[in-house]
């Protein structure tokens, strides 16, 4: 049976508060088995009979919506995709201090080149990024007070949700769930 990570935006930020169990209960009222969370920012790993990663979307979108009361963008990856996304090497040299962070936001398409040929006109000393299909990678050199971006920002230059997490979380749950 296919497994999956979902990648949810909007738990346990701006005051919307989740616990694990609660969202663990609600995947598994889905029908989907082997129910896990990582860390407490929405990251749910799942195993499901289903193959397409939209219909899971949507449907997890509106389970959501319905217990929660407010919308939680989900984005679905394989492990195997995960893997892949975990292994990437977008920028010649690895974060080496405590200031510098590589993000990864998961998108739900690959931006157009316009898109893509904006974001790269955003780069600076502090913030450099990089597109690879359906996934943003964000380095960060700077603590986050002294960049100019946000994933708010980031957003807004895609015209479409994002959710972000830090690469050591993603490599973490892709080395657990392979």
């Amino acid at each position: 049976m296919p497994r999956y990570v979902a990648f949810l935006r909007a738990i346990n930020v701006g005051g919307h508060t989740v616990k694990m169990d609660y969202l663990r209960m609600l995947f598994e009222a889905l029908g989907f088995s082997n129910v896990e969370t990582f860390i407490a920012s929405g990251n749910v790993i799942f195993d499901s009979k289903a193959t397409s990663a939209k219909a899971l979307e949507k449907r997890i979108e509106h389970c959501l919506a319905e217990a929660l009361g407010y919308q939680v963008t989900t984005f679905i990856r394989s492990t195997k995709e995960l893997a892949a996304v975990a292994r990437y090497k977008p920028f010649a040299a690895e974060p080496e201090d405590d200031e510098t962070v590589l993000y990864i936001g998961f998108l739900a398409s690959s931006p157009g080149d316009a898109v893509k040929q904006k974001l790269l006109s955003f780069i600076t000393e502090v913030d450099d990024f990089h597109l690879s299909g359906r996934e943003v990678y964000w380095l960060r050199r700077k603590k986050m007070g002294e960049s100019e971006f946000s994933g708010a920002r980031l957003e807004k230059t895609f015209g479409m949700q994002a959710t972000f997490r830090n690469s050591t979380t993603v490599r973490k749950i892709a080395l657990k769930y392979p």
